[in-house]
């Protein structure tokens, strides 16, 4: 039998505070050569003002719940690390255009709504599996992302600074501003899909494709203005979420606070902050910060996830079983999500858990070339998507959501789609500073794919 949320926060959370974290075991946090400057930030950063609302927040969670009974469907995607000198006017609009192309694609397949949520305005740091990088002789920090530390390979760029955290909260507000005002300002006004068009992809296979979908769905609402005699202006803005990994903990706190007649504590800086594998440590500080936040949470699972393991995650972070507070990105690559995603399936049916179930196809199919380049190729992360839709089908499940690291660019960092890229173009226009994403036509023809296969398991 399923529980019913109480809507109350649980009395477990009176014993968490935003700073309890830090008597738990820390994994990838980064050690500041100067602890005051450290404290200076975030003390700084605790009195500027949130980059989401706490609304906000609560809307996505009501429509991830929404996802999880079959009533919408999650679009995640972005960056897999974002880089400060993406904030400008014409790489922000990229990406939600790219976003917004996929979703009217996904909308137009399953006929509900979809949540777009970006990974954007905070992805700034990323988990690493090696402190240290060494080149040649020389051994220093790894680069951890532009919240963190810089890319170049000096002793000064790789060194951790505090005042970078201050950088990536501007930069992510200048962001947020940008996209709020392109989301509804008309940019994504149905009316006008022609502002969406992006100029290198012109030609292409899936911008054909792309063309005769938009005009289907641009005369469905012409008829219906017609017939009805009203304007559809809710077409005229859409929603539009953020995402990034809670990793820098101490980013997070100074963003997590309490909001006046709201119960508990929100994580300000994001809508949707998630946890990694190598931070999913029931006894570990992201987990001990992420329980306490009234933000839906992600939860990344690889293959190397066990049942006992899942099951004391989800009754620390959803005591309380609330709707749309817990959403499972399953990350199990090419080979091995025929012989792992069923018992994952069947032991969360099994709990009785409301958790929305995501795909994330990107992850567990990175591979690296003989010339030392990270790749991933577009027919393992196609066929772990299939086989993700059909195994749901199949056991009676839904997978209610696709997570991507893509941009709206015309990148070559994965291998393989229409676009044709090749191992050999690789080195054409790889610009990613840690894992590869899909390209615009690549992207684009994983939605098509998407909203064909789901239109094909709703006939049955």
């Amino acid at each position: 039998m399923i529980a019913v949320w109480s809507g109350r926060m649980n009395t477990r959370h009176t014993d968490w505070e935003p700073n309890s974290w830090r008597r738990k075991n820390a994994t990838q946090q980064v050690a500041y050569p100067d602890p005051g400057a450290l404290r200076s930030v975030v003390e700084q950063m605790s009195s500027l003002p949130p980059l989401v609302t706490s609304w906000e927040v609560e809307r996505l969670k009501r429509n991830l719940a929404a996802a999880a009974r079959a009533d919408a469907f999650l679009l995640q995607g972005g960056d897999c690390a974002e880089s400060f000198d993406d904030c400008n006017g014409a790489a922000i609009a990229v990406k939600l255009k790219i976003l917004l192309q996929m979703s009217v694609v996904l909308i137009h397949g399953t006929r509900k709504p979809v949540i777009r949520v970006g990974r954007i305005a905070g992805q700034y740091a990323k988990p690493r599996s090696k402190d240290q990088e060494s080149r040649g002789e020389v051994t220093l920090p790894t680069y951890r992302g532009d919240l963190v530390n810089r890319s170049g390979f000096s002793s000064e760029d790789r060194t951790p600074d505090p005042e970078l955290m201050l950088r990536a909260y501007e930069r992510a507000a200048l962001t947020l501003n940008f996209i709020r005002a392109l989301a509804d300002g008309g940019f994504a006004d149905l009316h006008h899909p022609e502002n969406w068009k992006i100029r290198f992809a012109e030609g292409s296979q899936q911008q054909a494709e792309y063309a005769e979908l938009i005009a289907s769905v641009r005369d469905s609402i012409s008829f219906m203005e017609a017939v009805s005699g009203a304007d559809f202006s809710t077409l005229k803005q859409v929603d539009f979420f953020t995402s990034h990994e809670a990793l820098a903990l101490d980013y997070e706190v100074a963003q997590t606070r309490t909001v006046p007649r709201r119960e508990g504590w929100y994580n300000l800086s994001t809508h949707f902050p998630w946890i990694g594998m190598r931070t999913a440590q029931p006894d570990g500080s992201h987990v001990e910060y992420c329980r306490g936040i009234r933000n839906p949470i992600g939860i990344k699972i690889g293959p190397a996830m066990t049942k006992a393991w899942l099951t004391e995650l989800l009754d620390i972070l959803d005591p309380d079983r609330e709707p749309g507070r817990i959403t499972l990105i399953h990350r199990l690559g090419a080979q091995k999500v025929d012989d792992l995603l069923p018992p994952l399936i069947e032991h969360v049916k099994a709990l009785g858990r409301p958790v929305l179930f995501c795909c994330d196809p990107m992850h567990g199919n990175t591979e690296t070339t003989e010339d030392g380049i990270k790749t991933r190729r577009f027919d393992n992360i196609r066929h772990e998507l299939e086989r993700s839709f059909d195994i749901h089908s199949e056991l009676g499940s839904r997978l209610g959501g696709v997570h991507f690291e893509m941009t709206g660019e015309d990148v070559t960092e994965c291998i393989g789609g229409s676009s044709g890229v090749a191992e050999a173009d690789l080195s054409r226009d790889y610009r990613s500073r840690v894992d590869p994403r899909l390209n615009y036509e690549q992207a684009l023809e994983m939605a098509m794919g998407i909203a064909g296969r789901l239109r094909r398991l709703a006939r049955g």
